[in-house]
């Protein structure tokens, strides 16, 4: 008997499929789906995670009209009427009044360094003026890098002052009261005279540019090796696990410049957007902004475990960044707890430093307050990154 005379076992006939619609068939596929998501627990905590922190975010950090700003005062005689100008601001809870400032440089220090927001300057004789009717000035410096920052105080000074004068502008100085306000109230925006939105948009937007992609990128990394099968082969390489990182996140940092001359090169052309200080420093503090982001997204490519996981972790990190580094709304407008966890996001220092580089032409030492977070951030980042990669398998 050859092989030829065995009759081959009989192939199963393909089951027909039914033309009818099968409500069985719908609950095992979805059933099928809710096991998957039960085993997929970052896609399960994203879906209860992003309501409720954008419900957090939204309802209880983010605040519009921002209050309690830092100011600095300038006042040459300290008489009732001063005094009571002083406690009007105060009282008004916009003008947060942190000491008298002892000369007009150290204060126009501090309001380049983003120290306060203000400075209010009652210059000599200003009591004197008002009494003799001579409508002297009072002179308000305001940091307009943030227009929506500023304006809704600025817009409430007039009245603000005018109250105060009307408790002091009895007696013999009732004459003062009615009409208009005796005082002059000059408003200088320093920094964005005109309040142009763009002036603070277009820097924000390198930031925020950056943010996005470099994280993004970087974060499918190793996920991408993962997937693809390609792993085996990296981990076969005599490389050190700090050689495999440089190798993977500096081409990335390079994709990031050419993001940046396509942005400084269109705010310049489109924009306008003045460069005031050193293009240098710029790009200096933004080679460290990129390489803290691509080291932040390759610290996530080593937890992730696929490059879906990745994203969401990416988007996870992202909308926070958006929310809480004072790119959409005033940072100084947010409660503390908020304040605290924008100072651990490194977008938060970015955009002071290219807000500060060119609008304000500030220098490094104006700068550093802000470069060294973002260097903590960056070898915190590396430092996890590093513990967290393995060269084997598991």
């Amino acid at each position: 008997m050859t092989s030829t005379d065995i009759a081959a076992p009989p192939r199963a006939a393909a089951r027909p499929k039914s033309r009818y619609f099968s409500v069985s068939r719908v609950v095992a596929v979805m059933a099928k789906e809710f096991i998957q998501m039960r085993r997929d627990r970052l896609t399960f905590a994203m879906i209860i995670g992003v309501p409720i922190l954008q419900l957090v975010l939204f309802g209880y950090a983010i605040n519009t009209d921002p209050k309690h700003l830092p100011t600095a005062m300038i006042v040459a005689d300290y008489g009732p009427i001063e005094r009571s100008i002083v406690a009007a601001m105060q009282t008004s809870g916009y003008f947060d009044i942190d000491g008298v400032a002892e000369t007009e440089a150290t204060a126009r220090e501090r309001l380049a360094r983003g120290d306060v927001s203000y400075i209010v300057t009652i210059p000599p004789g200003f009591q004197r003026a008002l009494v003799r009717g001579e409508r002297p000035q009072l002179l308000v410096e305001a940091d307009a890098t943030d227009p929506a920052a500023t304006a809704n105080a600025l817009g409430a000074l007039n009245e603000i002052v005018r109250g105060a004068l009307a408790r002091e502008t009895v007696g013999p100085l009732a004459r003062l009261a009615p009409g208009a306000l005796p005082v002059d109230v000059i408003i200088h925006r320093r920094y964005n005279p005109e309040g142009i939105t763009s002036y603070n948009i277009v820097p924000g937007l390198l930031g925020v540019i950056l943010t996005m992609t470099t994280i993004l990128m970087t974060s499918l990394a190793l996920t991408r090796e993962v997937e693809r099968g390609t792993i085996e082969n990296l981990l076969a390489m005599p490389a050190r696990p700090y050689e495999i990182m440089a190798g993977k996140i500096v081409p990335y940092i390079g994709f990031g410049f050419v993001q940046v001359a396509v942005i400084l090169i269109a705010s310049q052309l489109l924009f306008n957007v003045p460069m005031a200080g050193s293009l240098i420093l710029l790009l200096a503090a933004t080679l460290l902004f990129i390489a803290t982001n691509v080291t932040l997204g390759y610290t996530i490519s080593t937890v992730a475990r696929s490059q879906m996981q990745a994203m969401q972790m990416t988007f996870f990190i992202f909308l926070p960044s958006m929310l809480l580094s004072g790119f959409m709304f005033p940072f100084r407008g947010m409660p503390q707890w908020a304040q605290a966890i924008g100072e651990a996001i490194p977008l938060t220092h970015f955009l002071r430093v290219v807000r500060g580089i060119m609008l304000k032409g500030a220098n490094f030492a104006e700068i550093w307050p802000n470069v060294w977070p973002l260097a903590a951030i960056w070898a915190a980042l590396a430092t996890i990154a590093l513990l967290r990669y393995r060269r084997t398998l598991d």
